[in-house]
């Protein structure tokens, strides 16, 4: 048996080799010290190449059985075909590209493409023991991300769930009117508040600022409101939330709100659970799924 290899590439790029659901030697990043949306820059082929050199270094020189790289965006059958944070990859055939590049490697595996969010939810049912169970994970970074256990067909762009009416709500980083991401991604909340960063409109709104505090309950009710709408999609579960931001989640204020819009007795008792990003959950839920969807091919 080869190793499973899990990419994540979203910020910056880190592979690992997985066997029995763990990290198997080290975890490769490039760059080593990476800053905020690294690979925007990058042309799509060079983001596959260097893909490819990051696998060829934690692989050992085993054999390798599936890749599975996770990336921000709509995924479908290999093709990119949305990623706002990843502009130059829509509508690649990325995953015959990626595919075609480790044959020239000397590595013939099949290679499996999902969001990276997915990836995440994955790697906590796997290092939890619970890849009998569904996971749903909000990652808040510079965009927010919603990932979900055993991967659906669904589109599963979470992080542009319609939270709000109002028309002035309009700093979602793809252009639309009320979403999630507007009120409580990076970025958007950079465009919000020109004269202060994100980490200062929380500690300024812990101090007492009216006009922070406000918006601290506002990105908090936006929170609960897409995970009330996940839960009366799909019923209720464990909620966890992790990504550079979730430092700022305060979970009793967001299960307050989370009370206030979910009253159906059916439906209540959703427990929510701030983890600690990682890399290495990404990589482990690549690969597992990656393991998984070769063992679906008929």
């Amino acid at each position: 048996m080869g190793l499973k290899i899990g990419v994540l590439a979203a910020e910056h790029i880190a592979a690992g080799a997985v066997e029995n659901n763990r990290i198997a030697g080290v975890i490769r990043r490039f760059p080593e010290k990476s800053d905020k949306d690294y690979l925007a820059e990058m042309p799509t082929e060079e983001i596959a190449q260097r893909i490819v050199e990051e696998i060829q270094i934690v692989r050992e020189g085993q054999a390798v059985d599936c890749v599975g790289v996770g990336f921000p965006g709509i995924i479908r059958e290999g093709i990119i075909e949305e990623s706002p944070n990843l502009s130059q990859l829509k509508g690649q055939n990325f995953g015959i590209l990626l595919a075609a590049l480790l044959v020239q490697a000397d590595i013939s595996a099949p290679v499996h493409l999902l969001n990276d969010a997915d990836a995440m939810a994955a790697g906590i049912a796997a290092e939890r023991g619970q890849l009998d169970r569904v996971a749903r994970v909000w990652f808040l970074g510079s965009g927010i991300g919603y990932g979900h256990y055993p991967q659906t067909e669904m589109i599963g762009e979470g992080g542009h769930t319609i939270v709000t009416l109002d028309p002035k709500e309009k700093f979602c980083q793809c252009g639309g009117v009320g979403h999630l991401e507007g009120i409580m991604g990076y970025r958007a909340m950079r465009r919000r508040f020109l004269d202060m960063e994100p980490d200062e409109v929380f500690a300024e709104a812990k101090a007492g600022d009216a006009r922070c505090l406000a918006f601290v309950e506002l990105w908090h009710r936006a929170l609960a409101a897409a995970t009330a709408t996940s839960i009366h999609q799909e019923g209720p579960g464990k909620f966890y939330i992790s990504g550079p931001d979730a430092r700022f989640v305060q979970t009793e204020m967001l299960q307050l709100y989370l009370g206030d819009m979910v009253k159906m007795s059916p439906l209540q008792g959703s427990a929510i659970e701030v983890i600690t990003t990682s890399d290495e959950i990404a990589i482990v839920g690549a690969a597992v799924s990656a393991a998984q969807a070769v063992n679906a091919r008929p």
